[in-house]
């Protein structure tokens, strides 16, 4: 069993799902975790055959390790070609994530796409450290002018072992790692990534998700800035193969205080 298919061993009951104490980094549940199974829970009610299209998220407020998390499930509608969800995920009854999900038939139509931003070739990428709790999991590499230490995107990732062909999971997957870094990208212009200085916290977080996904092979993750004031950033991000066909899109909003 993968890492994310041990993630979504969620406990059943109608559509209510728990995931039993999870771990997490610093006193702090990561967020790309909690999305990831509220998700997972979602898929777990739609129609067979109907695949994540995209999901809309805030983090409503931090999750604490080792405390239960309940995903309430609301089968919001199942139309012929959509199912729409919301998923209230809460630890000891504070709600700590709402997300809004649709799930879409797949069906024939115009397969186009914007090429992707320019990024260092993967060859000539360097291999970096990442947070001790992801390091048994992704690989990942950042462009030469990155210096070796890894502050988000843009960065080349992988998994270090397959994931499951099962496009439910994959997605899960990819919501997980859309996570890593993209927070880093909405700081405000010329603010140094110090880690333990000032408060940082992501708010809300969607994905696309646009074509099907494989996690052990090599990925670009970029990210571009678009806006800051009110101590908030605004950061718009896409995930390409390494032959540069996008496989998803994803945007969110991060506070930022010195």
């Amino acid at each position: 069993m993968s890492w994310i298919s041990e993630l979504l061993q969620l406990d059943r009951r109608g559509d209510t799902f728990v995931g039993p104490r999870p771990s997490g980094l610093e006193g702090r549940l990561f967020g790309g975790l909690i999305a990831a199974q509220a998700l997972g829970a979602a898929c777990a009610t739609v129609t067979e055959g109907k695949l994540p299209q995209s999901l809309h998220l805030y983090f409503v407020r931090g999750g604490q390790p080792g405390i239960d998390v309940e995903f309430e499930v609301e089968r919001t509608r199942d139309g012929r070609s959509f199912d729409t969800r919301r998923v209230t995920a809460t630890q000891q009854g504070s709600v700590i994530l709402e997300m809004l999900s649709s799930f879409h038939s797949p069906e024939p139509g115009v397969d186009w796409h914007a090429p992707p931003p320019p990024m260092g070739d993967l060859a000539g990428a360097t291999s970096t450290p990442v947070p001790p709790d992801l390091s048994d999991r992704f690989e990942i590499r950042i462009p030469q002018e990155g210096g070796g230490l890894f502050t988000g995107p843009p960065y080349w990732i992988r998994t270090r072992h397959p994931v499951e062909p099962d496009p439910v999971i994959r997605a899960c997957a990819l919501t997980y790692m859309s996570d890593m870094g993209l927070m880093a990208a909405a700081r405000p212009p010329g603010t140094p990534l110090v880690f333990g200085v000032g408060t940082a916290a992501s708010l809300d977080h969607a994905i696309w998700l646009h074509r099907p996904f494989h996690p052990d092979q090599w990925h670009r993750y970029q990210a571009t800035p678009l806006n800051h004031n009110d101590s908030r950033g605004l950061v718009v991000g896409q995930f390409s193969d390494a032959s540069g066909t996008l496989i998803a899109s994803m945007t969110q909003e991060a506070l930022w205080r010195p």
